[in-house]
């Protein structure tokens, strides 16, 4: 429409209240937390922008679908529908659903890893960098370099370095079962990957004779930066780009509490044989018959309809853009983040914002407790102490410290947006005044989920 304002491409039909709180209040809330926003309730947090993972809102349509699902123990309709929806969009021949993104991950690669395997991506995010190390893997990153550096500008700085990549499989080619892409990538910012880049990519192992998975937890928005930023693509449906990502592929894990637009789900997707029968015999022992792969029908049948509903442009759209919305409102007011604007959140750079608080002080920790204390809004670090933590047990800092703010699909309104925008600000005005942390206790894995930290 020839109109400057992006609307919502919904009408809201229902709505849930939400519970102010003083900033006193939020101050103890922080304390009783371990200052670890993962451990606040969810009831004392105004805005809240830690995940956009299973916390959207799902359509009417998504809602109608679950009233008729099939809750058959095996073989259910609710099962074949999901399989020909995915094996539509992907191309893949075996499709084996999973409770969420990080079952596939793990069903995926303890079935193919050993010890000293390696796997290549341009950034693992943090639950398949784990799944892989768990198994006595190595994950590395060979991420471009503009993907490492917060203020440049670059169309695709999700890109994979394909020269780095040439490089490692030269050297280290026997120790690669598979090569990873993460669309869009979320550990360097929600940044895409180019079509050249995965064609390039697949070019490699081809030469190399590997197989190519993706994470495809944000497949449309990958797509979509595809129709709207890449030569020769302009034309194309988001959907019909997507399909050709996967066909440069051999399988992909997904889950589809991002671009499946469900509150549960996801899924295992390939082609080769003897992995897909390794992976099921693997799904049997802890998420349940390979046709429900523990969801329910009614599950099914929700990632069923959201896949078709993502890539609909109405909606990608409206997504992107309220997306840069936010990010624009923090440029204006002086807050350093990724650039450009990601697909599915805002990233502050938060050793720039807090350059007296050293990367072993976790300046993202700083950050996203000073937003929730200042006003109520959550977010999650992304950074040293997420990724700072070698399997050797050494800490080290982490490339980038990063602050994400996600934005859960079809729940907020631009006036939360305007809020949110409004909180980052006055943080900003008074960042000489915060001060670093210091970790208290910490699992051996995954820390940034239960860790406790104290303020210095």
């Amino acid at each position: 429409m020839p109109f400057r304002t992006t609307i919502e491409p919904f009408r809201i039909k229902s709505v849930e209240a939400v519970k102010f709180t003083t900033r006193t209040e939020r101050a103890a809330r922080l304390t009783e937390a371990g200052f670890n926003v993962f451990q606040l309730h969810a009831d004392d947090v105004l805005i809240d922008l830690l995940t956009d993972s299973g916390t959207g809102a799902m359509s009417s349509m998504q809602w109608a679908a679950m009233i008729q699902a099939d809750e058959s123990y095996a073989g259910s309709r609710s099962f074949y529908r999901f399989r020909d929806v995915v094996a539509d969009l992907t191309g893949f021949a075996h499709i084996i659903p999973t409770h969420q993104g990080r079952a596939a991950e793990r069903i995926l690669f303890h079935a193919i890893l050993h010890a000293g395997d390696v796997v290549p991506n341009n950034n693992h995010f943090d639950t398949t960098r784990a799944n892989i190390e768990v198994e006595g893997a190595e994950a590395i990153d060979l991420v471009i370099p503009e993907g490492r550096q917060p203020a440049t500008l670059h169309p695709f700085k999700g890109n994979v370095d394909l020269a780095a990549l040439e490089q490692l499989l030269d050297t280290r080619g026997a120790h690669i079962p598979l090569v990873m892409v993460t669309v869009t990538n979320n550990s360097g910012g929600g940044q895409p990957v180019s079509l050249e880049n995965l064609r390039g990519v697949r070019r490699l192992c081809d030469r190399f004779k590997k197989l190519l998975f993706l994470d495809a937890c944000r497949f449309a928005e990958n797509a979509w930066f595809i129709k709207t930023r890449e030569a020769g693509q302009q034309d194309r449906t988001p959907k019909a780009i997507a399909q050709e990502m996967f066909s440069l592929a051999d399988g992909c894990t997904m889950s589809a509490k991002k671009d499946g637009l469900a509150n549960i789900g996801g899924f295992l997707a390939m082609n080769d044989p003897q992995w897909a029968e390794a992976a099921r015999n693997a799904l049997i022992l802890t998420e349940g018959f390979p046709t429900y792969g523990g969801l329910a029908g009614y599950d099914l049948e929700a990632v069923a309809r959201g896949l078709e509903e993502v890539t609909e442009e109405p909606y990608l759209h409206y997504r992107i853009r309220s997306t840069a919305y936010l990010g624009e409102t923090l440029v204006a007011a002086g807050v350093p983040i990724i650039q450009p604007p990601g697909g599915h959140a805002i990233y502050i750079d938060a050793r720039a914002l807090l350059p007296q608080v050293p990367p072993l002080q976790y300046p993202g920790i700083a950050l996203v407790n000073a937003l929730y204390l200042e006003g109520g809004v959550r977010g999650v670090e992304i950074g040293t102490v997420m990724f700072g933590l070698h399997p050797d047990g050494t800490e080290h800092p982490d490339a980038m410290d990063l602050v994400r703010l996600a934005i859960p699909r079809r729940v907020y309104t631009q006036s939360h947006i305007d809020y949110v925008g409004e909180v980052v600000s006055a943080v900003a005005a008074r960042r000489d005044t915060l001060r670093g942390y210091r970790i208290v206790k910490a699992p051996a894995a995954l820390r940034h989920f239960t860790a406790q930290f104290a303020p210095l």
